[in-house]
């Protein structure tokens, strides 16, 4: 208030009514005030906000009757500092046929994660209908929207803080990217492209022409319990060529790429780079080795799990190991593995 007295010279009688009038009563006599201010303060440009409530919500179980409906999101490589740059893994996961494409980027810019999506939609084998994303600023953002119009593309985000309203590509994030590359830092040019070399060539080879997975058909309700039923397992490549939807040159070309790969090479090669790529890691950011071995790297692996998968944590009392940690020993591999385990499996 002394400011205020000095600057503009008020009073003690309307100094009075200052200091009685409420925070909520100020807001009311000022309202529109701020709004005349607001308009002359952003002008014609219009602040993210308002994009964002343009863009339309999807919260609905998607119904789609053919591929080209997509989930996208980044994952960080961000080791323990958020920090300066470094890189992310875009993720695009079509909820049809499962067919999942990987990039990596460096940094969040929207240029560059919006050259990435074009050059994912280049590779897709099947014409790109819908985008699906979140609420971050890489995706929210006029130059996505602008190319999803141009393109006759339906955009449409998740709600905030709802990681379930984009569900398909969330298990993707840990199944492609978290089990392969761990939460290690990649901040370098040669770490994104030894990582973008696997992500477009063995890695997508292997996930969407020889890994088959199951879709749940339809859920029923016996009693208390609801009962799933899901259809045969499938690759992705097989749900593209029974959709119609995919392009005839395409289809062929990867079918007879199909037929002369041999998957278990494929995943020699996938194991090869993924000893190049952690090697590239930057060792100062990231995560901290396990207290009781020297050895960090070896225990920044994915398939050495962790919290309380972690193998130093002691396994509780009375448990069976296949239901303590099922990752480590339960007579089938769910993730990535080295030494003396499998090369890759999923």
């Amino acid at each position: 208030m002394p400011w205020i007295r000095k600057r503009f010279g008020i009073g003690p009688e309307t100094e009075r009514e200052l200091l009685a009038i409420s925070p909520r009563q100020m807001d009311r006599r000022l309202r529109e005030q701020k709004r005349q201010a607001r308009r002359r303060l952003y002008g014609r440009t219009k602040p993210g906000l308002l994009l964002k409530h343009q863009i339309a919500v999807q919260t609905e179980s998607w119904d789609v009757r053919g591929p080209g409906f997509t989930e996208i999101d980044l994952v960080a490589h961000s080791g323990n500092s958020g920090a300066g740059e470094f890189g992310h893994t875009l993720n695009v996961t079509d909820l049809h046929s499962t067919w999942t494409e990987s990039r990596a980027v460096l940094g969040r810019s929207q240029p560059a994660v919006l050259a990435a999506i074009q050059e994912v939609e280049q590779a897709l084998p099947f014409a790109l209908r819908g985008v699906d994303c979140d609420n971050g600023s890489e995706f929210i953002n006029w130059n996505l929207r602008a190319w999803c119009q141009g393109k006759n593309i339906q955009l449409t985000r998740g709600r905030p803080y709802k990681k379930d309203d984009n569900a398909h590509v969330e298990q993707k994030n840990w199944t492609h990217v978290r089990k392969l590359l761990g939460w290690d830092r990649y901040d370098s040019a040669a770490a994104l492209e030894a990582i973008n070399d696997l992500y477009r060539q063995e890695l997508r080879w292997l996930l969407n022409l020889y890994l088959p997975s199951v879709k749940m058909v339809k859920k029923t309700r016996v009693g208390s319990k609801l009962r799933r039923v899901y259809d045969a397992p499938q690759t992705p490549l097989q749900r593209v060529a029974r959709s119609g939807y995919a392009e005839p040159s395409r289809l062929a070309e990867l079918t007879n790429l199909q037929s002369r790969l041999d998957p278990f090479e494929l995943a020699r090669i996938i194991d090869r780079k993924l000893k190049r790529i952690y090697e590239l890691a930057n060792p100062r950011l990231s995560p901290g080795s396990c207290p009781l071995h020297k050895d960090r790297r070896k225990w920044l692996r994915p398939d050495n799990g962790c919290g309380k998968d972690a193998p130093w944590k002691s396994l509780k009392a009375g448990v069976p190991t296949e239901l303590g940690n099922p990752a480590q020993s339960a007579g089938f591999p769910l993730s990535h593995t080295r030494g003396g385990g499998s090369s890759v499996t999923f």
